[in-house]
């Protein structure tokens, strides 16, 4: 499995202090606990819209967006 980077933008004052503080608490650092929430995310996503299959392309296979 490769690993790949990613940058987010998260406003300091309120969601990245927080996430910080939960992620101490859990004894975690922040990059895992966001991790654990994308993997929480997906297992969601899935249980409620099948598993993901990475050869149907998302344009084909997403709801329309929200107006």
């Amino acid at each position: 499995m490769s690993v790949k980077s990613v940058s987010i933008r998260i406003e300091e004052e309120e969601m990245l202090n927080k996430i910080s503080y939960i992620a101490d608490y859990e004894g975690r650092s922040v990059n895992s606990q966001v991790l654990i929430l994308i993997r929480q995310s997906i297992k969601a996503f899935e249980e409620e819209n099948g598993v993901i299959d990475k050869s149907i392309s998302p344009a084909y296979n997403v709801k329309p967006t929200r107006k």
